[in-house]
């Protein structure tokens, strides 16, 4: 009998939760992923959504787990912390980076209650004009995430919902 992960036991209630906003009208899910890599044996599941169809951020929320975490609590290693990774990505466009990147950072710390690492990474289409970055940000916890903390699920997907909300209504 297959017994779950620490990753499958994530996943399942990570889905749900999202799944739950979605079904509520409050978020639309635009994309999921559920990957194994097979060159690393790690797996990642990515599941993305937006507030409305028409609005231009959005937030995906990523769970990977590497293949010594899989085996540490597979084999029942009792020296092992086993666990996953736990990301959050938003998509934004921003037009003055150099002003608006600082705003977005300082009013997500808020959002966030100053928890998260927060990282913006910039690209652009070459020769579009009028430019327009398109903004990766990235909400890193620090620190590997297991069954105690599925409590905070819910918490985190509403702050990624209250964080598009903010996006879309400044513009981006």
């Amino acid at each position: 009998m297959f017994d779950p992960t620490i990753y499958d036991n994530i996943k399942v209630v990570l889905e749900g939760a999202v799944y739950d906003l979605d079904l509520d009208g409050k978020i639309l899910i635009t994309r999921r992923e559920d990957l194994v890599d097979l060159s690393s044996m790690s797996r990642t599941y990515a599941i993305e959504f937006a507030r409305k169809i028409d609005k231009p951020s959005k937030a995906e929320i990523n769970l990977h787990v590497h293949l010594s975490d899989l085996a540490a609590e597979i084999l029942e290693n009792p020296t092992a912390k086993p666990g996953c990774t736990l990301t959050i990505k938003l998509f934004t466009k921003v037009k003055n980076p150099e002003i608006e990147c600082k705003h977005i950072e300082e009013q997500l710390g808020r959002i966030w209650e100053h928890r998260p690492q927060i990282t913006q990474l910039l690209s652009y289409k070459f020769g579009i004009f009028p430019m327009m970055y398109h903004n990766q940000i990235s909400l890193s916890f620090g620190r590997k995430v297991d069954e105690s903390h599925l409590d905070d699920f819910p918490h985190l997907i509403g702050y990624a919902a209250d964080s598009l909300t903010w996006l879309d209504e400044r513009g981006g």
